[in-house]
């Protein structure tokens, strides 16, 4: 039988195991923009003028962001909760001033602050209260967001839920 107790051994083993933990750990934003790639390749992208950031809660996997975009012309802007694509916990300089949003705001998104500063996964704070939006919405809204897979909850959205 083979013994190995050269300290390097040990080193080594402990690096790769750290390794491991932040592949792992970088996957789930992987995930995440894959999400948001669905999105933008489904949807066009339409400038908003106003982002206004309602709250800001640490999680996990990074900070979530209550959001209201409004729409020129249009009232009762729904609450969304904003995650950064790629894991950042900061809200990005310039978000009030405009983004571009992707997606239909009863089923959720994506939000590109201008810039480059940051992308954001989007979804409905309150999923009931959107739903009879989402009814309302006609066949190809529908079969739009069921392509870029936004018709369901997102266990991620009920945890990062207000009072959850």
């Amino acid at each position: 039988m083979l013994e190995l107790d050269s300290p390097f051994v040990m080193v080594f083993t402990v690096a790769g195991v750290g390794v491991l933990v932040l592949t792992v750990h970088r996957l789930i934003y992987g995930i995440r923009v894959s999400q948001c790639a669905r999105v933008l390749r489904t949807y066009p992208l339409e400038f908003h003028p106003r982002v206004v950031k309602k709250r800001e809660r640490w999680t996990q996997y990074g900070n979530v962001f209550e959001v209201r975009v409004t729409t020129r012309g249009q009232h009762g802007a729904p609450l969304m909760l904003a995650v950064d694509a790629a894991g950042r916990r900061r809200w990005p300089e310039g978000a009030e001033e405009g983004v571009w949003l992707a997606g239909d705001l009863p089923f959720g998104g994506v939000m590109v602050v201008r810039g480059g500063e940051g992308m954001f996964f989007l979804k409905p704070a309150d999923w009931d209260k959107t739903a009879r939006k989402r009814e309302e919405a006609g066949a190809e809204r529908l079969a739009q967001a069921q392509q870029a897979r936004l018709t369901h909850r997102t266990k991620r959205a009920v945890m990062m839920r207000p009072g959850a």
